[in-house]
């Protein structure tokens, strides 16, 4: 039976389909346009969104076993449409988000997506990887402009996670047993600060970007101006100031379901030096 993966063409449900297939799985990737797609040939590709449930059923038919990206809006009637059609075993991409209530949090969203997970009483495994690698992406703006790397919180120190090792994890716990009812917290296998990784992008580059430090009210002007509501910017602010308080440590989760070594910041920066270049 294939495996269905929503979400088919997102920054972690392509890659999982990637994934999938290298592990020689049946994957049906759900997608809204397949002709913009570009899937692979190995994957039976179903017109079809979480957005619209009304597009679920013909891709749930005969499937035991889905890949849900987070979407809190339908997740509801996901699951009662999944549950209809026979679905075994779901698992979820969440975030460890989960838990925090503060306003612009995406906490809520995921806690809501495992809670009805949860009470449709599937066979369910909740993936809630910390800060994503791609995150930084958002420093090639500075770059650009200012030909340097602006931040607050220089000392926040967190565990960054690459969106490979995010869909290797997902695909590993779709096509083995013993992962039922667990939650799987991941993050990248190095603690850096917000230094270091801008250090590190200089140094994939092969050339001086100086790196300097802003005031929490010039990042909250700065990521506004950018286009990003106020309440997330706090509370991203917030977090990198925990972060600051209490320095994030990796999980190892990664290397002990895969049996290696998540990819390394200065290894996914090297593979992104045309993004700040």
């Amino acid at each position: 039976m294939p495996i269905l993966v929503t979400g088919a063409t997102g920054n972690v449900g392509r890659l999982v389909v990637d994934e999938l297939l290298a592990r020689g799985a049946a994957v049906r990737a759900l997608t809204k346009d397949p002709a913009q797609a570009a899937l692979p040939a190995g994957a039976e590709v179903v017109v079809g969104s979480l957005a619209r449930p009304s597009t679920l059923p013909q891709a749930l038919e005969g499937v035991e076993d889905v890949y849900l990206a987070p979407m809190a809006r339908t997740v509801t009637r996901f699951c009662e449409l999944a549950a209809e059609a026979g679905v075994r075993r779901v698992v979820a991409l969440s975030g460890s988000s989960v838990g925090d209530e503060q306003a612009g949090s995406s906490g809520p969203e995921f806690a809501a997506v495992e809670a009805a997970v949860t009470k449709a009483g599937f066979a369910r495994t909740f993936l809630r990887p910390g800060v994503f690698m791609a995150n930084s992406l958002g420093w090639a703006h500075s770059v650009h402009t200012h030909g340097e790397i602006r931040a607050a919180y220089a000392e926040a120190t967190q565990t960054p996670i690459d969106l490979t090792d995010i869909a290797a994890v997902a695909a590993h716990v779709l096509t083995t047993e013993g992962h039922d009812g667990r939650t799987y917290v991941l993050s990248g296998p190095e603690a850096l600060t917000l230094r270091e990784m801008a250090g590190k992008i200089a140094a994939a580059l092969g050339r001086d970007v100086p790196f300097v430090e802003l005031t929490r009210e010039q990042q909250h002007a700065e990521w506004v101006e950018l286009g990003i509501p106020g309440e997330i910017a706090d509370w991203l602010l917030d977090g990198f100031a925990a972060a600051v308080a209490r320095p994030e440590v990796a999980t190892g989760v990664v290397e002990d379901l895969l049996g290696h070594r998540g990819v390394t910041y200065s290894e996914w920066a090297a593979r992104h030096t045309g993004v700040f270049s």
